[in-house]
C-alpha cells in the first residue's frame, strides 16, 4: 500500500535540491598554513567564514560532504524567533538580566536574518508570510494563549490569537483547536539561500572545499594542527560548525549536542485553487505537539511541503515517507490519494536545556545546538562566533555566559530518544 503514494520519478533527496543543486567545491590540494580554518559548511560555517575573511583572515571552510549536504539544505524553511524556553522559563534557572538577554536573542535573530535579506538582496524566496503556531488540543489552545499574554510585551514577536471557530481563515482542516499567528516569522527556500550564503563567504574571500572530512585535530602552540583526506594544515584558530552531524572528532561537543531526524516530503503539484483553499493565507504552520509537525507551500505554491518527527533511527526516506503521508492525510483528508515525489531527512541537534550555545572550548571555537530552528539562529550565531574569533565586541552575548551541559554516560548516542518517543507520542495523542 505504501508504494502506492510515490509518484514516477520519485526520489529520495530534498525537493530544494531540484532548483539549488549541491555545489561542486572539490580541489586538488590545500593550503600549507591558514588563519581560520572552519569545519562545516551550513548556514553557521559560511556565515562564520565571511565574517573571518571580511576581517582580513585567510579562511577555508572544510565539509566532508558537498557543501550544505546537511540540514542548512534539508531543513522547511521556516524563519521564527527560534529561542524555545520562555522568559519565565529562563528566569526560574537564571538571573532576570540573563533571561532576558537570551530571549531578546531570538528576536535579534530574526531581526539580522531580516535585515540581511535587504541589504544584501538574497535570491532564495524570501517572504514574511507570518507562521500559524496550532494547538492539538483545547487544552493546548488555553496554554498557549496564556504563555504568550504572560511573555513581556519587549520580548515578544507580534502575533495574535485565532480560536477555532475562525480556524478556516487559516488553515481548511477541523484538525486543530485554534492557534497563534506570529505575523513576523517568515518562509525561504533553504537550498538557494545555503547557495546564497555560500556566494556571500567567497566574495568575502573565503575558500570552500566540499569532499575532504576532517579526520585529526591537534594543538600546536601556534594554534592546531587539522588533518584531512587532502593533508595536513596548520591553522591559528578552529571553529566546529557541525551542528546535527557532530562527531567524534571533537567528543567535547558531540557529548553535548542531541541528534534528532528531521523528515520531510513533498507532493506532487496539486492545482493552485486546491492550495489556495487548503492555506489560504500562505503561512508556514506547526504545532503544539511535542513531536511536532510542521509544513507550508512551496514557493510556487503549487506543493505541499510536510515534515515531522515521525522516527527515531530511521534514516531511508522512502520508509519514513508513508508515516508522514498520513500525518498528512489525517490534518487534510483530501490529500490521501497526493502522491509523494521528494521524502528525505537530515538531522537537527538539541540541547539538553534547549537553548544554542557559543563559545570556545581548549581552544576550539562554536555555535551549535539550534534545536530545530536553525535557519535564523544559524545564520546569527555563525556571523557572532566569526565575530568573536575577530575580536570584536559586538560577538558577544549573553549566551556566552551559560554552560553547555552535558548528561553522565551520554557519548553523543542518543539511547533515550526512544522511550522518549513513545512517551511524547502518547501524550500527543491525549483529547485534553
Amino acid at each position: 500500500m505504501s508504494e502506492s503514494i510515490f509518484a514516477a520519478g520519485y526520489k529520495n533527496e530534498a525537493y530544494w535540491w531540484e532548483d539549488a543543486p549541491r555545489p561542486e567545491r572539490r580541489a586538488a590540494s590545500l593550503p600549507a598554513k591558514i588563519d581560520v580554518l572552519v569545519i562545516g559548511s551550513g548556514y553557521t560555517g559560511l556565515m562564520a567564514a565571511r565574517e573571518t575573511a571580511k576581517g582580513g583572515r585567510s579562511t577555508l571552510v572544510l565539509d566532508a560532504e558537498a557543501a550544505g549536504f546537511g540540514c542548512s539544505s534539508r531543513n522547511g524553511g521556516q524563519v521564527s524567533t527560534s529561542i524555545k524556553p520562555s522568559f519565565g522559563e529562563l528566569s526560574g534557572k537564571h538571573n532576570a538580566d540573563l533571561a532576558r538577554g537570551i530571549r531578546r536573542e531570538g528576536l535579534n535573530a530574526l531581526d539580522y536574518i531580516t535585515d540581511l535579506m535587504a541589504t544584501e538582496k538574497l535570491d532564495c524566496d524570501w517572504e514574511v508570510c507570518g507562521r500559524f503556531h496550532a494547538a492539538h488540543n483545547p487544552k493546548q489552545y488555553d496554554a498557549l494563549g496564556k504563555a504568550l499574554a504572560a511573555a513581556p510585551k519587549d520580548l515578544s514577536s507580534p502575533y495574535y490569537m485565532v480560536p477555532k471557530a475562525e480556524q478556516a481563515k487559516e488553515i481548511d482542516s477541523p484538525f486543530y483547536h485554534g492557534g497563534a499567528v506570529h505575523t513576523k516569522h517568515a518562509s525561504l527556500h533553504p537550498g538557494k539561500y545555503h547557495l546564497e550564503l555560500l556566494r556571500l563567504a567567497e566574495t568575502a574571500g573565503a575558500q570552500v572545499v566540499a569532499h575532504c572530512p576532517v579526520t585529526g585535530l591537534e594543538k600546536t602552540s601556534a594554534g592546531f594542527r587539522v588533518t584531512t583526506s587532502l593533508g595536513q594544515v596548520a591553522a591559528r584558530d578552529v571553529i566546529v560548525a557541525t551542528n546535527g552531524y557532530t562527531g567524534p572528532l571533537t567528543p567535547w561537543h558531540r557529548r553535548r549536542v542531541i541528534p534528532i531526524g528531521s523528515y520531510i516530503i513533498a507532493t506532487e503539484e496539486l492545482p493552485l485553487d486546491v492550495t489556495a483553499r487548503l492555506l489560504p493565507t500562505n503561512r508556514m504552520i506547526s504545532d503544539t505537539r511535542k513531536l511536532v509537525f510542521y509544513y507550508r507551500l512551496s514557493p510556487d505554491k503549487r506543493r505541499i511541503i510536510f515534515g515531522g518527527r515521525v522516527a527515531y533511527k530511521e534514516n531511508d526516506p522512502k520508509v519514513s515517507a508513508p508515516r508522514l503521508h498520513n500525518w498528512m492525510s489525517l490534518i487534510f483528508p483530501e490529500t490521501s490519494t497526493v502522491k509523494v515525489t521528494h521524502s528525505w531527512m537530515g538531522y537537527v541537534a538539541y540541547t539538553f536545556d534547549t537553548l544554542p550555545h557559543i563559545g570556545k572550548q581548549d581552544g576550539l571555537w562554536y555555535a551549535m545546538g539550534y534545536c530545530g530552528s536553525g535557519i535564523s539562529l544559524a545564520t546569527y550565531f555563525g556571523a557572532k562566533i566569526g565575530q568573536q574569533v575577530l575580536g570584536k565586541a559586538e560577538g558577544k552575548g549573553p549566551l556566552d555566559n551559560v554552560p553547555f551541559q552535558t548528561r553522565p554516560l551520554y557519548e553523543g548516542n542518543p539511547w533515550f530518544l526512544a522511550p522518549s518517543i513513545f512517551y511524547y507520542r502518547i501524550k500527543d495523542s491525549l483529547p485534553i
